[in-house]
């Protein structure tokens, strides 16, 4: 069993930021009348500059809702993609296109169109961790958020194909008992790696604490099972990570284990100050997510670059994708 010390919420503290680049940063949003969407796994500071912060869902849905000339995505590429396609008479940015994602790598559009012709007329539900290209062979997408309702909102005779993670796919099959649901093999490499070992030993260590699971975790499935078989507290939840934010700030508990990427950790503490945060795996750090800082952000405003553009014939099949899961959430 590994042996997991009790520790504090994560890497050591960021340098201070720049003052100069973080005035910069609000004058010109100001001038461009832009917003700064940041995903829950930014860096502190991004997330202490954006004008929202959310989870994939949340901010697919603040997209919606945007009234500004120019959005600044700080996330990974494909929710840049995400907000483009819901905006696409808006300047969208992102300011680092080198932001990817292993999990929407994980498939290509290709690939899905040969998955496809194995299964005529099955039901395509990929997860929104995907490229614009897969989402227009898509025939609705999901975030880990509303990706059980999305899945029961499909009649129970067809069969599903669900891309690209697997381990939020199996998670999926065994709580709506769907048995003609077929899952592609994809990870995310940061929640692949988050293992059952290490959780079990930090929970033995902590036996009043919550344990809060994001459904891509590599240590999901066991977990479930584990629970089911009353070898964890009954205060295990699986949840996305604003459902994480919403559970803690609404829980009596005092501590709490996260089993998801550190990013969200800043913000858990942030709105919860006299509430314990610890990661199930201090190593649950996304390189892209890192890759967005002050000074990309201040140039991509300064720049207008580097903005987001989507042909035509990716962007309509795959908008739809998305708004039909936007109607289901």
């Amino acid at each position: 069993m590994v042996s997991t010390p009790l520790i504090q919420i994560g890497p050591p503290p960021a340098p201070e930021p720049d003052a100069a680049v973080i005035a910069e940063i609000n004058r010109l949003r100001r001038e461009r009348n832009a917003v700064i969407l940041a995903h829950n796994y930014q860096i502190p500071a991004i997330q202490d500059l954006a004008d929202f912060v959310g989870d994939s869902l949340a901010l697919a849905r603040e997209a919606t809702r945007v009234q500004a000339d120019v959005i600044v995505l700080c996330g990974v590429y494909f929710m840049a993609e995400t907000a483009k396609l819901l905006n696409p008479e808006r300047t969208v940015l992102i300011p680092d296109p080198q932001a990817g994602c292993s999990l929407a790598d994980s498939i290509t559009a290709e690939q899905l169109r040969a998955w496809k012709a194995e299964h005529p007329g099955a039901v395509v539900v990929s997860y929104v961790n995907t490229t614009a290209a897969v989402k227009a062979e898509t025939d609705i997408c999901c975030t880990s958020g509303n990706a059980e309702k999305v899945i029961r909102s499909i009649p129970e005779d067809q069969t599903i194909l669900f891309c690209p993670d697997l381990f939020l796919g199996d998670y999926l099959k065994r709580v709506t008992g769907r048995r003609n649901m077929e899952i592609w093999a994809g990870e995310c490499h940061v929640h692949a790696g988050i293992r059952p070992e290490e959780v079990r030993e930090l929970i033995t260590q902590l036996p009043d604490a919550e344990l809060l699971i994001h459904p891509e975790c590599g240590c999901t499935s066991a977990l479930v099972w584990a629970r089911g078989q009353g070898l964890l507290p009954p205060q295990t939840h699986l949840l996305s990570t604003d459902g994480m934010v919403r559970h803690a700030r609404a829980s009596t508990a005092r501590t709490f284990v996260v089993a998801t990427e550190m990013g969200l950790l800043h913000r858990l503490a942030s709105e919860n100050p006299t509430k314990r945060f610890l990661p199930a795996d201090r190593a649950a750090v996304c390189r892209y997510m890192k890759l967005i800082t002050l000074p990309k952000l201040r140039d991509c405003l300064r720049d207008l670059q580097p903005a987001v553009t989507i042909p035509e014939e990716i962007a309509v099949p795959a908008r739809r994708a998305i708004e039909r899961m936007l109607a289901v959430s």
